[in-house]
């Protein structure tokens, strides 16, 4: 087999390869650039944004588990006004791939006022809407984990955005089809999945929570097999473009997910055991598809169905 072909297509933004940072675990980026040239990731999903600034939760945030960890950090991050006036021209000066930015909200305003002014914005690519926020004004439910909570994000965001829409997706539900279905319908471009599930430690010493917030997202190694059963089930339930997530920390795991239905794969927690392992999947995914007999990698999406 000769050259390999890793490029990826999500709703027109073509990306070299499918490998993406997620949100949060990568900053907004540019803090990279000192460890490798961040120009062979597929994109970057800078860190998730909220109309103010957030401080996030109180200390401690992480606790470490057998096969992942837990974090509760609370979206910190300097609003959307400081994230388009600093840090996207931060990224830019060393990063030429695409940008999607990653919005959260409490309120369906809060997330039309930041998808506006994202999508106003030339140097983002793509919207990812993150729906596991407990919305304030609906009893504190996440969005994420009702339909009709998540269409109506989704409908509202799309009025006031030129750019794709994706919408990240919570498996804290006893059905993710349903949701994924109810956001399609809305008239999202595309879908993310899996964020965080939940997740609590307790201390056998203290007989406390180890987190400040007593549970928080857990993510690693151990919940790649519920990201790729969720995957397969919302490709077989819509038809958007999916970008999967959960657990992913080698070149092996972002075929499985492209089995599944994925289209690019994010790569989280991995990050932060290290801050290398984006590189070294990247790295090694042309010597990964020659082991499977993969020539171009967008034959493969949703070839397990």
């Amino acid at each position: 087999m000769g050259k390999v072909n890793t490029k990826v297509v999500l709703s027109g933004v073509e990306l070299q390869n499918p490998v993406i940072p997620a949100s949060g675990t990568f900053g907004f980026g540019y803090e990279f650039a000192e460890l490798y040239d961040i120009n062979c990731l597929g994109a970057i999903s800078i860190k998730g944004t909220t109309r103010e600034a957030r401080f996030g939760n109180p200390l401690p945030r992480i606790a470490e588990c057998n096969a992942g960890m837990i974090n509760a950090v609370g979206l910190q991050n300097p609003g959307i006004d400081a994230v388009i006036a600093h840090e996207i021209p931060e990224l830019r000066k060393v990063y030429r791939q695409p940008i999607i930015a990653n919005l959260s909200g409490f309120s369906v305003d809060e997330y039309v006022e930041c998808a506006a002014k994202a999508s106003a914005c030339d140097e983002v690519a793509l919207l990812e809407i993150n729906i596991s926020c407990p919305n304030v004004h609906g009893g504190g439910m996440s969005f994420g984990t009702d339909p009709a909570a998540a269409a109506e994000v989704t409908a509202a965001v799309k009025a006031v955005s030129s750019k794709p829409v994706y919408i990240k997706l919570s498996p804290n539900v006893t059905d993710i089809t349903a949701i994924a279905k109810a956001c399609a319908a809305a008239g999202a471009d595309g879908l993310s999945l899996i964020n965080t599930l939940m997740g609590m430690r307790i201390d056998p010493r203290t007989r406390r929570p180890i987190i400040a917030n007593k549970q928080g997202g857990f993510s690693g190694p151990a919940i790649l097999p519920v990201a790729v059963r969720m995957v397969y089930a919302v490709r077989d339930a819509v038809d958007l473009p999916i970008i999967g997530m959960g657990g992913v920390s080698c070149a092996r795991d972002v075929i499985e997910l492209m089995l599944a239905g994925a289209t690019a794969v994010q790569v989280g927690a991995a990050n932060l055991v290290d801050p290398m392992a984006c590189f070294h999947i990247v790295e090694d995914l042309p010597r990964v598809m020659k082991e499977y007999n993969i020539e171009n990698l967008t034959n493969i999406i949703g070839g397990a169905h």
